[in-house]
């Protein structure tokens, strides 16, 4: 059985010089094209495709990877708007159809859109970028402390907006980033809060204190210190930046650990840098 929009298994029916035929189930066998095939295969053998629909609207397979499979969203470019509607590079063949009724704002070819892959009324692989249809403010399944996939979707003024697992919305506060986001970016992310109207607090960091987390990033100061002579020019007054790009934690990550191994006496803290103690 196929899964339009999806990846499958399938099985290999026969070798042929143009390709291998696929086990559809039910279906007529598929044609997986020669240049799409890594390695050697024999009937009875399995490998993984995508499958979507060709430019006839017939079910195909492919070894390419898509941008997103079917409801999944992220981040494509427009190549071509005529009077039907956008087409968006997802990584396939045939470009991905966008209907002019599922375009948030009248999109041009050459800019880039937050996509939601769906199926049509007529079972078709389409595209739109009214992700606000698809997304909602869905708490379930989710609890604190819970790791997730996000996908960064728009700034707001109180950060950044990201959806979770491609189904639910969730908020980055601005004053809790460390590190830029972009449109589209996918990144692993954690449940903070969930609050009493239904959304979603989020996290970049694992919510709550862990003790081998803080001695582990101690043990890393400790380490630099010594690789530069007993002295590092960032402080917890740092920027969250600098602090990111040296040791990749946030900030307050950064203090907790400064005031561990300050309180151990391991480091004396200065305005303009940290210092091993002797």
């Amino acid at each position: 059985m196929i899964d339009i929009g999806r990846r499958s298994h399938l099985e290999v029916v026969e070798t042929r010089a143009d390709g291998l035929l696929l086990d559809a189930g039910h279906a007529l066998p598929l044609l997986l094209p020669i240049e799409e095939v890594a390695g050697s295969f024999r009937a009875g053998d399995r490998i993984e495709v995508f499958i979507y629909l060709d430019t006839e609207g017939k079910p195909a397979a492919t070894t390419r990877q898509p941008a997103a499979e079917l409801g999944q969203v992220a981040l494509l470019e427009i190549v071509e708007v005529n009077q039907l509607g956008a087409f968006a590079d997802w990584g396939l063949p045939k470009d991905l159809f966008i209907p002019f009724a599922e375009q948030q704002h009248p999109l041009r070819r050459g800019n880039h859109a937050l996509v939601r892959i769906y199926l049509d009324n007529q079972n078709r692989l389409a595209g739109s970028t009214r992700i606000d249809h698809w997304i909602k403010d869905d708490a379930t399944g989710l609890e604190p402390g819970l790791e997730v996939s996000l996908t960064i979707a728009d700034r707001t003024d109180l950060g950044v907006k990201a959806v979770i697992n491609h189904r639910s919305w969730g908020l980055l506060y601005g004053n809790e980033l460390f590190k830029k986001l972009r449109l589209g970016q996918q990144i692993t992310g954690y449940i903070k809060r969930i609050r009493a109207d239904g959304k979603i607090d989020l996290s970049l960091e694992k919510p709550g204190f862990s003790h081998e987390r803080l001695d582990s990033l101690g043990e890393r100061i400790m380490d630099r210190l010594q690789a530069h002579g007993g002295e590092l020019p960032l402080t917890d007054k740092s920027p969250p930046g600098e602090i990111y790009a040296t040791f990749g934690v946030s900030k307050k990550v950064f203090k907790q650990a400064l005031g561990k191994l300050y309180k151990l006496r391991r480091i004396t803290l200065h305005n303009d840098c940290i210092r091993q103690v002797e």
